[in-house]
This record gives C-alpha cells, sequence and structure tokens, in this order.
C-alpha cells in the first residue's frame, strides 16, 4: 500500500485522518459550542423569612400553568405587584417566592433594581432592557438602540419561553411598563412604593399591598433574631421594641442583631435607650419623610458604632452607584483594603449592609439615605469632596488600567496622580478587564454623572474617554454616547480643549456607529479643530480617518481619499504607527471601490506589514480581509484563500463574531469560484448561521447564494 499523502487547508478544531484521498481537504469546520445556560439573577433568598403565608398563597395561585391558565385554574395572571412602605420587605417577599418556585421557569428567572427611591438617580428602562436581553443571550450588534425597539424585542425572544422577571424598587408605571413580558408562560413580579394602579387597570396586574407585620409577627422575627427565652421574660419589653420599630422586617433585623449580640442587657434597657434616642430626634421629624418611622432604631444601631466604623458607614453612603466593591469602598474612606474587609463585615452583621456577592456591599435604599444624611450632617463639606474624589480617582485609574490591557493602542491622556490611598488592581488579561468593566458599568456611568454635579470636571470627561473602548467592543451605543455628551459638557465646563477634543471624536465613532451619519460628521469636524489648537495628533488623524469613513460610505470617494490621506500624514510625521496602519487599510478600500486593484493591494500589504509589526492582531485581521477580497477580484485565488483563512483565526480568537461570518462568506466565494462547491457551501451556510441571527444585512445575500447553489446541484443530477 502507498503512503497517504493527505493536504489540508483551513482552521478547524477537529480532523479526521483518512487513508488515500484524492485533492486537498478543506477544513474550515468549528466545533459548535453547547447552548448557553439559562439565566439565573435572582439574589439571594433572605434568611429568617417570617409569615406572609397569605401573599405567598396569592402568589403561588397566580403562577402560570402549562396551559396558560394559572394554578388555581382561571385566567393566567402573569403580572404580579408588590406595594407598600419602605423597610416593609417587598423585596424579600418577591425574592423568597420566586426562590421558591424557579424551577418552574425552565428558561430562566431575570432580576432587576430599578432604584426608583434612593439619593441616586433611578435606572433607565433603556438600560434595564439591554441588560436583559444580553443575559437572554441576544448579540450586542442586534440590541437596538431605542428603547421602544428594545422592548419589542424583548417580549419576541420571551415568546414561548417560561421566563419569571423580578423588577424591584420600581416608581412609576412607565418605568416598569416595557420589562413586562407578552406570553403567558412568563410571570414578572415588581415591588414598589407605589400602587402602580395603571398596571391594575390597563394590564390586569394582580396587587398585593403589603402591610408591617403584625405585633405577633414583628415579636416571632425578634424571637428568631434573639431568642425565644428573651422574649418570653420580657413580653411588654418585647412588644414594645416591635412598635417602636414601626414594625418593620428591615428595622427588627437591625435591632435584634444589636440585642444578640449584648446577651446581659435586658431589653427594658434597649427600650430605654431607643426612646432617649426618639426624644432626641424629634425635632428631625417632617411632613413626607421617608426615615421618620426607622430614624430613631438606625440612629441607635449607628451610635453603639465604633467610632471608625460609624465614620466608614456614612462615608459609603456618599457613593454614586448602588453597590460597591471592596477596592471602592476602601478608596472612598482612605483606609486599607484589610482593614475595609474588617469593616464591612462589621456592618454586615449588624444588618447595615448587604452581601449579595463576592467582593460587593449594597445598602437597602432607605440606609442608603441615612448613611448620607449621616455625612451630610458630620463631615465637613471639603471632607466630602476628598472622598467622592478619591472614589472618583480610583475608577479613573481603574479603567485607564483596563484600557492599557484591551487597546493599548487607543487614545492615552494624562491623568490625576493616584495617590497611596486609592488601593489599584490593575487586571492582568484583557477577560479580567472586560470583566471589572461589566461589573462596574452602571456605577462608571453613575460616578460620570456624580463628578460633573459636583463640580469634578476633569474625571467626568477623562473617565469617559480612558472607558471608550469598552462601551464600544460590548455594543452598549446609547450608554457610549451618553458618557461622551457628559464628558463634553464637563470638559467644557472645565475649560479643558483636549476634553473636548477627545470626547467629540469618541462622539464622533458612537454617532457613526448608530449610523447618524451628518452628526458624526460634526463631532468629528469639531474634534479635529479642537486637537489642533492642543496639538493632539492622535484626535485629529482619527478624527480625519472618522470624516473619510462616512464619505465613503456615501459614495464620495474622491473626498475620502482625500481625508484618509490627510490623516495617514498626520500620522506619520507624529509616528503614530497604528494610525497609519489604519489610514493605509482606509485608502485600500477606496481604491478597491474604484476598481484600482493593484494599488489597493498595496496598501493592504502595507497595513498588514505596519499593524503585525506592532503585534495589532485584531487590526491585522481587519487588514487581511479585504486584502483577501482584492486577491479574490484578480483571480488569484489561493491567496484569497491564505489571507481569508488568516482573518478568520484572527476573529474568532477576538470573538468577533460579525466579522468572523463576513469572512466565511467571502470564504465561500472563493470556494465556489475554484469549483470547490461543497467547500463553498459549507462556508456560506456556517456564515449564515452567524449573520441571520445578528441581522446583518449580507445574511440576505448569503442565503441566496446557498439557495442558488442548490439549484445549481439538483439541475446537475442525472435524470
Amino acid at each position: 500500500m502507498g503512503t497517504a499523502h493527505n493536504e489540508s487547508s483551513g482552521d478547524a478544531e477537529a480532523v479526521v485522518q483518512a487513508g488515500t484521498v484524492y485533492g486537498g481537504i478543506h477544513l474550515i469546520g468549528r466545533t459548535t459550542p453547547p447552548p448557553p445556560p439559562p439565566p439565573r439573577q435572582l439574589p439571594l433568598d433572605a434568611t429568617r423569612f417570617v409569615n406572609r403565608e397569605q401573599t405567598l398563597n396569592r402568589l403561588d395561585a397566580a403562577l402560570p400553568a402549562d396551559n396558560g391558565t394559572s394554578a388555581a385554574g382561571g385566567p393566567s395572571m402573569s403580572l404580579a405587584a408588590i406595594a407598600g412602605a419602605p423597610g416593609v420587605g417587598k423585596t424579600a417577599l418577591a425574592v423568597h417566592w420566586a426562590h421558591r418556585v424557579r424551577r418552574w421557569f425552565t428558561d430562566g428567572d431575570l432580576y432587576v433594581d430599578m432604584r426608583g427611591y434612593g439619593p441616586g438617580p433611578a435606572l433607565d428602562v433603556g438600560q434595564a432592557l439591554d441588560t436583559f436581553l444580553r443575559a437572554l443571550h441576544v448579540p450586542a450588534e442586534q440590541i437596538p438602540t431605542d428603547t421602544e425597539g428594545r422592548a419589542a424585542l424583548y417580549r419576541s425572544v420571551l415568546t414561548g419561553k417560561r421566563v419569571l422577571v423580578v423588577v424591584d424598587n420600581v416608581s412609576t408605571v412607565s418605568q416598569v411598563r416595557p420589562l413586562l413580558p407578552a406570553t403567558p408562560t412568563c410571570m414578572a413580579i415588581i415591588t414598589s412604593r407605589s400602587r402602580l394602579s395603571g398596571l391594575v387597570a390597563r394590564e390586569g396586574a394582580s396587587r398585593m399591598t403589603l402591610d408591617v407585620l403584625s405585633p405577633e409577627e414583628a415579636i416571632a422575627l425578634l424571637r428568631d433574631s434573639i431568642g425565644g427565652d428573651r422574649v418570653s421574660a420580657e413580653p411588654q419589653a418585647a412588644a414594645e421594641l416591635a412598635r417602636r420599630c414601626a414594625y418593620l422586617p428591615l428595622a427588627l433585623r437591625i435591632i435584634g442583631e444589636r440585642i444578640a449580640n449584648a446577651p446581659y442587657a435586658t431589653l427594658a434597657e434597649f427600650v430605654a435607650d431607643l426612646a432617649l434616642v426618639e426624644h432626641q430626634l424629634d425635632a428631625l421629624t417632617v411632613d413626607d419623610d421617608e426615615l421618620s418611622d426607622v430614624r430613631a432604631v438606625f440612629s441607635w444601631s449607628y451610635q453603639a458604632l465604633p467610632g471608625d466604623t460609624a465614620r466608614f458607614f456614612r462615608l459609603l453612603g456618599l457613593h454614586a452607584g448602588s453597590d460597591i466593591s471592596v477596592a471602592a469602598a476602601a478608596a472612598i474612606a482612605g483606609v486599607s483594603l484589610p482593614r475595609t474587609r474588617n469593616l464591612l463585615d462589621q456592618l454586615t452583621a449588624a444588618h447595615l449592609v448587604q452581601n449579595p456577592a463576592r467582593d460587593r456591599y449594597l445598602f437597602h435604599d432607605l440606609l442608603r439615605a441615612y448613611a448620607l444624611e449621616r455625612a451630610q450632617a458630620e463631615e465637613m463639606p471639603e471632607q466630602q469632596h476628598q472622598s467622592r474624589r478619591r472614589v472618583y480617582t480610583w475608577y479613573l485609574w481603574m479603567a485607564e488600567e483596563g484600557r492599557r490591557v484591551i487597546l493599548p493602542y487607543s487614545h492615552a491622556i494624562a491623568l490625576p496622580p493616584a495617590g497611596p490611598d486609592v488601593p489599584l488592581t490593575p487586571p492582568s488579561t484583557v477577560a479580567e478587564a472586560m470583566a471589572w468593566f461589566e461589573r462596574e458599568r452602571l456605577n462608571l456611568l453613575d460616578i460620570i454623572r456624580q463628578a460633573d454635579e459636583f463640580g469634578d470636571h476633569d474625571i467626568a470627561w477623562q473617565l469617559p474617554v480612558v472607558s471608550d473602548g469598552f462601551f464600544e467592543l460590548k455594543s452598549y451605543w446609547a450608554d457610549w454616547r451618553d458618557i461622551h455628551l457628559t464628558g463634553l459638557r464637563a470638559a467644557r465646563s472645565a475649560g479643558s480643549r483636549l476634553g473636548e477634543a477627545a470626547n467629540l471624536r469618541c462622539l464622533g465613532d458612537a454617532y457613526w456607529r448608530m449610523e447618524q451619519r451628518e452628526t458624526a460628521l460634526d463631532c468629528y469636524r469639531q474634534g479635529a479643530n479642537a486637537s489642533r489648537d492642543v496639538n493632539d495628533h492622535w484626535v485629529e488623524g482619527f478624527s480625519l480617518r472618522g470624516q473619510g469613513l462616512i464619505h465613503e460610505e456615501i459614495g464620495q470617494i474622491e473626498e475620502a481619499l482625500n481625508l484618509y490621506g490627510q490623516a495617514r500624514e498626520v500620522f506619520r510625521r507624529h509616528g503614530i504607527t497604528r494610525g497609519e496602519g489604519m489610514s493605509l487599510l482606509s485608502l485600500g478600500n477606496c481604491h478597491r471601490a474604484r476598481g484600482h486593484l493593484d494599488t489597493a493591494i498595496a496598501h493592504y500589504q502595507q497595513a498588514v506589514a505596519i499593524l503585525d509589526g506592532i503585534n495589532d492582531q485584531w487590526s491585522v485581521a481587519w487588514a487581511s480581509y479585504p486584502l483577501g477580497l482584492a486577491y479574490q477580484q484578480i483571480g488569484q485565488h489561493d491567496e484569497a484563500l491564505k489571507q481569508h483563512q488568516l482573518a478568520l483565526k484572527l476573529f474568532r480568537r477576538f470573538d468577533d463574531r460579525r466579522c468572523e461570518g463576513l469572512t466565511l462568506a467571502a470564504l465561500g466565494d472563493t470556494f465556489d469560484a475554484t469549483g470547490q462547491h461543497d467547500d463553498a457551501q459549507r462556508s456560506w451556510q456556517q456564515a449564515l448561521e452567524i449573520l441571520d441571527p445578528l441581522g446583518d444585512p449580507h445574511a440576505g445575500a448569503v442565503r441566496s447564494l446557498i439557495a442558488q447553489a442548490e439549484r445549481a446541484r439538483r439541475t446537475s443530477w442525472p435524470a
């Protein structure tokens, strides 16, 4: 038997060895990943949950059944609204019941805190929809930028699925309506201090108004916290403690924890202490004060804290976001990481903060309001500013460290020093950096807004610039635009022409991606003008290239060539290597569009060499892809195949699905042109499987090619 000589070309993760095979084998397959797991976003279940059996039973009855009716047999009530006063236990009830029934919802559970009440801004419903769609594995590129489009897609994705949606802390009907499923096998639970009458009238929500605990339930919660013997020994004192806690579970848990840690004190002594505090605070009570019922309990527990712990607690109230990491907490308080962990442990044990995930902490909104109240009363304005400034600087430098890892050739700007009391733990990999940005995304938005509001305009324009790449890469289009609008406003308030230039260039990119070309063009032009005033040649070059991209898209090739040439000259003159490579790539595209293929290939080859020289592999893929197209057009199919296989490999490394799909489509064209029709069909099919879910306009052309090839195959079969 002769020696088998098999040749393969392509990029495959699995290879089959065969005997003698005549002809080449082109392997372009990719191992199909397992389906992603359903989202499971519920917070931890509440501990020491007391009673509420009547409301739990009503929720059980509203649970959708397989046939689209409720468990009680009537029409399915797929929407339940739990209303009640702050601190009454609405969230605990909703989450507790959701954990009881989550097995029924086989396609997942979604949770969002709309932050409708509290010192910070409420969560925008468009942001909540974006988060839900990503959790449901909708590709980021497919998520619309407008709220109505997101809501329509969200309802479509949920059709036929069993998903439980918990929307917490809603202040208005408009804040929740777009988040409601429109399929009877899904269910939404909403918590709010408002009665949300519009949901009852229009959507048929089943409203459950949660009152404070009954005296018996409140005492049962105290028994669970401090022990039945102590309650039985002083029943009147226990009843008085429950009354002074306004029968609110939040206050009862806090007071119960403190009593449990003082086993030798009597309940009567605690009643006397609390009565004294209430008397001292009487002057603070005003109408419509959300803290009026619990301020005495909070104050009593707060005053019992050691001095440094109490200060740490109130400084946390200055944080803009709804949750905080250990490192950010250390920065805002100006203490070490080990000390921060110890202080957070103390506050968690006292039920003054919650620890929902590793190294993440958050306040109940009432406690957050109280902490901010104490900070404003006990810290001098300059001390408050210093604390905020430290945490702003922590976010700024962590974002900068992430930028350096993810996009090392992006725009670098001078930043204020971090200082020794800002604990930085830089990411070492792209995955770590992206994960940090994802965890802190909403906090970054809040920090940028707060810094601008409190006059830290330098931070408010710098933080959007160093965070820019993350929002673009993850396709958070609306957030991307909004941070730079704030950044531009802050730069103008600060009188920073550099800040204007940097944010205008970023805004140009954002508007270009959102296909608002005229607005993008105006931002690029303004950015170029501002950059020349401060000699920022990076911004100048990329603003010129951005203008060229828009002119190229609308068919004004001559103007695009002129702008790309100007950009290249700026980059060459000032040694901005990646910029020169990207300008050559754009020049090549224009020459290819005009049919000057030899010139286009020369520009592409130069671009690949420059970008490969600085090891910018993602950009190498961007240049190799059109280089392959140009080779394909002049009939050099071997070279086209080589370039597209390189681009495919690199795009897959960076998980750039859209570009992977486009490259597979181009590979199919090359295979088809060389008579390798089976390979062409496989490439097109894989391209379609990627491009179609993304809603990419190229999917239709690929589908037509597949159908055309099928028709040709059928007509060529022998009768």
